[in-house]
């Protein structure tokens, strides 16, 4: 498999997609954030002190996945048609998963928007609840699920 990012003399550079077919793209990344139970039920209760975490970290993540080409550096402007950000509370593992669905039309997919949508949401979980626990475990961002341009729609292994 070859890197895209690099020419000929190993610099880096960015893709030039003008020759894709310009299809409706779709990308969905998971990630999560594990806590002590003190701080799972001020969230789940929405009683942390900086506000409803889950409600800023939403609209967090969404305005991270809009900048995602401001941030990494060979990532494509797109024009965005759509995001979402979704949460599933486990109060078993004192754990909060996120998930962000991305879709734009284009040519070239919006899995980066999807993981920093994920990626920024999550680390918007920590600051607001940082002082009731300073020791949160953010893990397993990972896309999901992609649909559009050559690849088709492929969901990852084993979900």
């Amino acid at each position: 498999m070859e890197l895209t990012h690099f020419d000929e003399k190993g610099n880096a550079k960015m893709v030039d997609v003008e020759g894709k077919a310009v299809t409706e793209r779709r990308a969905v990344a998971r990630g999560s954030i594990r806590m002590s139970q003190a701080a799972y039920e001020a969230v789940a209760a929405r009683r942390v002190a900086k506000g409803d975490v889950l409600t800023v970290a939403t609209t967090a993540g969404i305005m991270g996945a809009k900048k995602t080409w401001e941030l990494i550096p060979m990532c494509h402007g797109l024009p965005i048609s759509a995001l979402s950000i979704d949460w599933k509370l486990d109060g078993a593992h004192c754990q909060i998963i996120c998930q962000c669905t991305a879709k734009s039309s284009g040519r070239t997919g919006v899995e980066m928007e999807a993981l920093t949508g994920v990626s920024v949401a999550l680390l918007t979980v920590y600051d607001m609840c940082k002082a009731v626990d300073p020791w949160m475990e953010i893990g397993a961002i990972y896309l999901l699920e992609k649909e559009g341009g050559k690849s088709g729609h492929v969901i990852r292994a084993g979900e």
